[in-house]
C-alpha cells in the first residue's frame, strides 16, 4: 500500500522526471552532481523522482558498473533529508522475473514506493508469461505499468495485454509512452473497462505531452484523463514543466475551449524534443542530448554515458542550439542559474 499523502499525489497528477545519471569524465558515478540534481527537481516543484528507468541508464545494472544499488541509495539517501512526504518515489524494475524480483526488494527497502516495471528483457515471451511476471513483481512493490516504444527497448503490447494487466490490484499507475496514438488509446480504454479508476494514468509520450495531458478520453459513459507526466523530457527545463503542467490542469477544470497558446506551445515543445532526444537518429542521442542540456546549465560536468559510444549523434548540438534560440521561454535557465550554487554545496 503507498501512503495516503503518495496516493492523493499520483492521482491528482504530478510532475515526475526520469533521473538522468550524473558521471565524472572517467565514467565513474559524481555524487556531488547527482545530489544536486535531486535538489534541482524539489526546488523546481517536481512531485516525484524516476530513478534506476531508461534515463539513468540500463546498463547501471551491468556488474561491471555495478551502480544500480548506489544510485538508488545516493537518491533514497537526498529525499530523505530534503523531500515532501508526498513526493513520489519510483524505481525502474527490470530484466527476467529473477533480477526483477531482487530490484523490486531493494526498491522496497530503500522506501521508494513504487517500481516502474519494464518488460523488455522478456522479449517475445507470451502475454500470460508476462502477466504471471507483472504479478510477481507487484506482490513486492507496488507496480507503475510502462508501455515502453520499440525504438528504445520497448515492445508492442495489444489491448488484450492492458486489460488483464489493469487487473492487477497492486499497479498503482501506468506510464504511456509508446509514442503511439493507437496503442496510448488501448492503455486508456483497458483501464476503463477494467473499472480501475484508482489507476492513475501518465504520460510518456514525449512527443505529445500538452494534448495527452488535455485531452478527454471517453469510452461508453466514463471520461478519464492523463493527469501528469514521468518524462524523460521533463528531466530538464523542469520549473517549466511543472507551470506547464499546472496550466494544463487549469484548462481541463475550467472546460471550454483550448488557448492556441497552449497548442503553439505543444507544437514548439515537440521541436524541441525532437532536438534534445535525436528523434533524427531514431533517438540514439536520447540520453546525451538530455545530458547537453544539463551541462549547458551547469548541472553536469560534461555529456558522458556509461557506454563511450553512446554520444550526441552529428549534428545534434547545433539543433539543440536552435531549438534554444527559438524557444527560450520553454527554458528555466535563469532559474537554474540563480540556486546552483547552493545545489553543488556539499
Amino acid at each position: 500500500m503507498l501512503p495516503t499523502e503518495v496516493t492523493q499525489a499520483l492521482g491528482r497528477g504530478v510532475v515526475i522526471p526520469a533521473c538522468p545519471l550524473a558521471l565524472t569524465p572517467q565514467r565513474q558515478l559524481d555524487d556531488r552532481r547527482q545530489r544536486a540534481l535531486v535538489r534541482y527537481y524539489l526546488a523546481a516543484g517536481a512531485g516525484g523522482l524516476a530513478v534506476g528507468v531508461h534515463t539513468t541508464q540500463f546498463a547501471i545494472r551491468e556488474p561491471k558498473h555495478g551502480l544500480f544499488h548506489p544510485v538508488l541509495d545516493l537518491v533514497a539517501d537526498e529525499l530523505d533529508r530534503v523531500a515532501r512526504p508526498a513526493f513520489v518515489r519510483i524505481a525502474g524494475v527490470c530484466g527476467p522475473t529473477h533480477q526483477a524480483l531482487a530490484e523490486a526488494r531493494l526498491a522496497r527497502e530503500l522506501g521508494y514506493h513504487a517500481g516502474l516495471l519494464s518488460l523488455g528483457a522478456l522479449g517475445h515471451e507470451s502475454e500470460v508469461r508476462l502477466l504471471e511476471h507483472s504479478r510477481a513483481v507487484a506482490e513486492v512493490l507496488p507496480v507503475v505499468g510502462f508501455y515502453l516504444q520499440p525504438s528504445v527497448g520497448g515492445r508492442v503490447l495489444p489491448f488484450s495485454f492492458w486489460r488483464r494487466f489493469a487487473a492487477i490490484g497492486q499497479v498503482v499507475a501506468i506510464k504511456i509512452a509508446p509514442f503511439n496514438r493507437y496503442q496510448t488509446i488501448d492503455v486508456v480504454r483497458a483501464v476503463i473497462e477494467a473499472g480501475r479508476g484508482d489507476i492513475a494514468l501518465y504520460t510518456g509520450n514525449d512527443d505529445n505531452i500538452i494534448p495527452d495531458l488535455i485531452t478527454p478520453f471517453r469510452f461508453g459513459t466514463t471520461e478519464r484523463r492523463i493527469v501528469g507526466g514521468l518524462l524523460g523530457q521533463w528531466a530538464v527545463w523542469t520549473r517549466t514543466a511543472v507551470s506547464l503542467l499546472e496550466e494544463c490542469h487549469r484548462v481541463v477544470e475550467q472546460g471550454g475551449a483550448v488557448p492556441a497558446d497552449l497548442l503553439r506551445r505543444h507544437v514548439e515543445l515537440t521541436d524541441a524534443n525532437a532536438a534534445i532526444f535525436d528523434a533524427a537518429n531514431q533517438f540514439a542521442g536520447c540520453i546525451p542530448g538530455i545530458h547537453e542540456v544539463l551541462r549547458r546549465q551547469g548541472l553536469f560536468s560534461g555529456t558522458a554515458c556509461l557506454d563511450p559510444a553512446e554520444t550526441l549523434s552529428p549534428g545534434q548540438a547545433e539543433e539543440i542550439d536552435r531549438v534554444c534560440r527559438a524557444y527560450p521561454h520553454l527554458a528555466d535557465d535563469v532559474f537554474v542559474r540563480e540556486h546552483l550554487d547552493r545545489w553543488l554545496a556539499d
